[in-house]
Protein backbone atom coordinates (compact mmCIF):
# COMPACT_ATOMS: atom_id res chain seq x y z
CA UNK A 1 0.00 0.00 0.00
CA UNK A 2 1.03 3.68 -0.79
CA UNK A 3 -1.88 5.90 0.98
CA UNK A 4 -3.04 5.09 4.23
CA UNK A 5 -6.15 7.30 5.03
CA UNK A 6 -7.93 7.53 8.10
CA UNK A 7 -11.76 7.37 7.64
CA UNK A 8 -13.68 8.75 10.62
CA UNK A 9 -17.25 8.12 10.19
CA UNK A 10 -19.81 5.88 11.89
CA UNK A 11 -21.56 4.55 8.78
CA UNK A 12 -19.78 0.87 9.49
CA UNK A 13 -20.90 -0.66 5.95
CA UNK A 14 -19.61 2.89 3.54
CA UNK A 15 -16.03 2.38 6.01
CA UNK A 16 -16.09 -1.46 5.07
CA UNK A 17 -17.02 -0.42 1.16
CA UNK A 18 -14.67 1.64 0.55
CA UNK A 19 -11.57 -0.07 2.23
CA UNK A 20 -12.25 -3.27 -0.29
CA UNK A 21 -12.91 -0.53 -2.82
CA UNK A 22 -9.64 1.53 -2.58
CA UNK A 23 -7.24 -1.56 -1.76
CA UNK A 24 -7.29 -1.60 -5.31
CA UNK A 25 -5.73 1.53 -5.70
CA UNK A 26 -3.12 1.24 -3.34
CA UNK A 27 -4.51 2.87 -0.22
CA UNK A 28 -5.14 1.71 2.83
CA UNK A 29 -8.08 2.85 5.15
CA UNK A 30 -8.38 2.52 8.27
CA UNK A 31 -11.95 3.29 10.07
CA UNK A 32 -12.99 5.22 13.52
CA UNK A 33 -16.59 5.53 13.86
CA UNK A 34 -16.39 7.96 16.35
CA UNK A 35 -14.18 11.08 17.39
CA UNK A 36 -12.63 9.02 20.73
CA UNK A 37 -11.79 6.25 18.09
CA UNK A 38 -9.90 8.77 15.54
CA UNK A 39 -8.55 10.20 18.38
CA UNK A 40 -6.88 6.99 19.26
CA UNK A 41 -5.91 6.15 16.34
CA UNK A 42 -4.14 9.69 15.18
CA UNK A 43 -1.68 8.91 18.31
CA UNK A 44 -1.24 5.75 17.37
CA UNK A 45 -0.43 5.56 13.60
CA UNK A 46 0.72 8.52 10.81
CA UNK A 47 -1.76 8.91 7.85
CA UNK A 48 -1.53 10.33 4.91
CA UNK A 49 -4.70 11.96 4.27
CA UNK A 50 -8.35 11.76 6.49
CA UNK A 51 -11.28 11.49 6.10
CA UNK A 52 -13.71 12.95 8.30
CA UNK A 53 -17.43 13.44 8.89
CA UNK A 54 -19.43 16.24 10.33
CA UNK A 55 -22.29 14.30 12.14
CA UNK A 56 -20.53 11.91 14.25
CA UNK A 57 -21.94 9.93 17.75
CA UNK A 58 -19.82 11.64 20.19
CA UNK A 59 -19.90 15.42 18.73
CA UNK A 60 -19.31 17.40 16.12
CA UNK A 61 -16.70 16.47 14.05
CA UNK A 62 -15.90 19.86 13.20
CA UNK A 63 -14.74 19.95 16.51
CA UNK A 64 -12.06 17.20 15.88
CA UNK A 65 -11.05 19.43 12.73
CA UNK A 66 -10.27 21.90 14.88
CA UNK A 67 -8.06 19.93 17.23
CA UNK A 68 -6.37 18.40 14.48
CA UNK A 69 -5.48 21.57 12.60
CA UNK A 70 -3.72 22.76 16.14
CA UNK A 71 -0.95 20.31 16.13
CA UNK A 72 -0.74 18.97 12.27
CA UNK A 73 -0.96 20.00 8.65
CA UNK A 74 -2.22 16.33 7.17
CA UNK A 75 -4.90 16.95 5.12
CA UNK A 76 -8.51 16.36 5.70
CA UNK A 77 -11.55 15.91 3.51
CA UNK A 78 -15.08 16.40 5.39
CA UNK A 79 -17.94 14.37 4.76
CA UNK A 80 -21.75 15.49 4.84
CA UNK A 81 -25.19 14.77 4.58
CA UNK A 82 -25.86 18.29 4.93
CA UNK A 83 -24.72 20.01 1.57
CA UNK A 84 -25.80 23.34 1.80
CA UNK A 85 -22.77 26.26 1.26
CA UNK A 86 -22.58 27.61 5.07
CA UNK A 87 -21.92 23.96 5.57
CA UNK A 88 -18.95 23.85 2.93
CA UNK A 89 -17.95 27.33 3.41
CA UNK A 90 -17.33 26.90 7.70
CA UNK A 91 -15.64 23.43 7.27
CA UNK A 92 -13.23 25.08 4.51
CA UNK A 93 -12.52 28.41 6.74
CA UNK A 94 -12.26 25.86 9.56
CA UNK A 95 -9.34 23.87 7.76
CA UNK A 96 -10.09 21.64 5.63
CA UNK A 97 -8.83 20.82 2.37
CA UNK A 98 -12.07 19.64 0.65
CA UNK A 99 -15.75 19.16 1.85
CA UNK A 100 -18.06 16.50 -0.31
CA UNK A 101 -21.72 15.92 0.69
CA UNK A 102 -23.30 12.73 1.23
CA UNK A 103 -24.20 10.90 -0.95
CA UNK A 104 -21.76 10.34 -2.97
CA UNK A 105 -19.80 8.14 -5.68
CA UNK A 106 -16.79 6.52 -4.11
CA UNK A 107 -14.99 7.64 -7.85
CA UNK A 108 -15.79 10.92 -6.90
CA UNK A 109 -14.02 10.66 -3.47
CA UNK A 110 -11.55 9.09 -5.38
CA UNK A 111 -10.07 11.95 -7.58
CA UNK A 112 -10.89 14.72 -4.60
CA UNK A 113 -8.02 12.44 -2.64
CA UNK A 114 -5.84 12.25 -5.56
CA UNK A 115 -6.30 16.71 -6.14
CA UNK A 116 -5.69 17.00 -2.48
CA UNK A 117 -2.53 15.06 -2.02
CA UNK A 118 -1.05 16.49 -5.76
CA UNK A 119 -1.74 20.04 -4.21
CA UNK A 120 0.14 18.83 -1.28
CA UNK A 121 3.33 17.84 -3.62
CA UNK A 122 2.54 20.73 -5.64
CA UNK A 123 5.84 22.70 -7.05
CA UNK A 124 4.55 25.92 -5.51
CA UNK A 125 4.30 25.11 -2.41
CA UNK A 126 6.39 26.60 0.29
CA UNK A 127 6.39 22.82 2.11
CA UNK A 128 5.85 19.10 1.31
CA UNK A 129 4.44 16.63 3.00
CA UNK A 130 5.58 12.94 1.83
CA UNK A 131 4.87 9.99 5.05
CA UNK A 132 7.15 10.51 7.42
CA UNK A 133 9.10 13.98 5.39
CA UNK A 134 8.29 17.41 5.90
CA UNK A 135 10.60 19.61 3.11
CA UNK A 136 10.41 23.16 3.90
CA UNK A 137 11.50 24.65 0.78
CA UNK A 138 12.07 27.89 1.61
CA UNK A 139 14.89 26.96 3.71
CA UNK A 140 15.97 24.03 2.48
CA UNK A 141 15.09 22.21 5.10
CA UNK A 142 14.45 18.49 5.40
CA UNK A 143 12.57 16.81 8.67
CA UNK A 144 12.52 13.19 8.67
CA UNK A 145 9.90 12.01 11.85
CA UNK A 146 10.12 15.76 12.86
CA UNK A 147 14.09 15.28 12.99
CA UNK A 148 16.39 17.18 10.73
CA UNK A 149 18.43 15.67 8.30
CA UNK A 150 21.52 17.38 6.91
CA UNK A 151 21.68 17.16 2.91
CA UNK A 152 24.29 17.97 0.61
CA UNK A 153 22.57 21.12 -2.23
CA UNK A 154 22.52 18.41 -4.76
CA UNK A 155 20.32 16.00 -2.79
CA UNK A 156 17.88 18.21 -2.04
CA UNK A 157 17.38 19.44 -5.08
CA UNK A 158 17.62 15.71 -6.34
CA UNK A 159 15.07 15.03 -3.27
CA UNK A 160 12.50 18.14 -4.44
CA UNK A 161 12.59 17.34 -8.14
CA UNK A 162 11.56 13.49 -7.30
CA UNK A 163 9.25 14.29 -4.54
CA UNK A 164 7.52 16.81 -7.11
CA UNK A 165 6.74 13.63 -9.58
CA UNK A 166 6.29 10.83 -6.74
CA UNK A 167 5.18 8.24 -8.53
CA UNK A 168 6.72 8.80 -11.57
CA UNK A 169 10.44 7.75 -13.08
CA UNK A 170 12.57 10.88 -13.62
CA UNK A 171 15.54 9.75 -15.55
CA UNK A 172 18.70 10.16 -14.89
CA UNK A 173 19.30 12.48 -17.58
CA UNK A 174 16.42 14.99 -16.24
CA UNK A 175 18.02 14.95 -12.66
CA UNK A 176 21.61 16.13 -14.18
CA UNK A 177 20.25 18.74 -16.22
CA UNK A 178 17.89 19.84 -13.53
CA UNK A 179 20.03 19.55 -10.47
CA UNK A 180 23.97 19.63 -11.79
CA UNK A 181 22.97 21.76 -14.88
CA UNK A 182 25.17 19.68 -17.67
CA UNK A 183 24.32 16.92 -19.46
CA UNK A 184 24.83 13.73 -18.80
CA UNK A 185 28.08 12.10 -19.60
CA UNK A 186 29.33 8.59 -20.50
CA UNK A 187 29.44 6.70 -17.22
CA UNK A 188 28.41 9.34 -15.61
CA UNK A 189 27.83 8.20 -11.43
CA UNK A 190 27.09 11.53 -9.90
CA UNK A 191 22.74 11.30 -9.73
CA UNK A 192 23.44 7.59 -8.91
CA UNK A 193 26.31 9.10 -5.97
CA UNK A 194 23.76 11.14 -4.53
CA UNK A 195 20.35 9.37 -4.38
CA UNK A 196 22.47 6.19 -2.98
CA UNK A 197 23.34 9.09 -0.27
CA UNK A 198 20.01 9.86 0.20
CA UNK A 199 18.67 6.35 0.74
CA UNK A 200 21.69 6.09 3.34
CA UNK A 201 20.73 9.70 5.11
CA UNK A 202 16.56 9.01 4.95
CA UNK A 203 16.69 5.31 5.42
CA UNK A 204 16.23 3.29 2.28
CA UNK A 205 12.84 1.84 3.41
CA UNK A 206 9.40 3.26 4.87
CA UNK A 207 7.92 0.46 6.47
CA UNK A 208 8.61 -2.26 4.29
CA UNK A 209 8.56 0.21 1.05
CA UNK A 210 11.81 1.19 -0.90
CA UNK A 211 12.02 5.48 -0.71
CA UNK A 212 13.41 5.30 -3.76
CA UNK A 213 13.17 2.64 -6.74
CA UNK A 214 15.43 2.33 -9.17
CA UNK A 215 13.98 2.00 -12.78
CA UNK A 216 16.84 -0.21 -14.21
CA UNK A 217 19.14 2.11 -17.05
CA UNK A 218 15.97 5.27 -16.74
CA UNK A 219 16.30 6.63 -13.37
CA UNK A 220 14.45 7.17 -9.91
CA UNK A 221 11.58 6.94 -9.21
CA UNK A 222 10.22 8.29 -5.15
CA UNK A 223 7.41 5.76 -3.70
CA UNK A 224 7.88 6.01 0.00
CA UNK A 225 4.69 6.84 1.14
CA UNK A 226 4.16 4.49 4.35
CA UNK A 227 0.61 2.40 5.10
CA UNK A 228 1.18 2.73 8.86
Amino acid sequence: MNTSILLIDDDTELCESLARLFALDQIEITSAHNIAAGKAELRSKRFDLIILDVMLPDGDGRALLKNIRDHSDVPVIMLTARGDAGDRIAGLEGGADDYIPKPFVPGELLARIRAVLRRRLGGKADMLLAGDLRIEIPMRRVLRNEQEVVLTAAEFDILLALLRRSGECVTREELTVQVLGRPVGVADRAIDNHVSSLRRKLGAQVGDTDRIRSIRHLGYCYTGFPHA
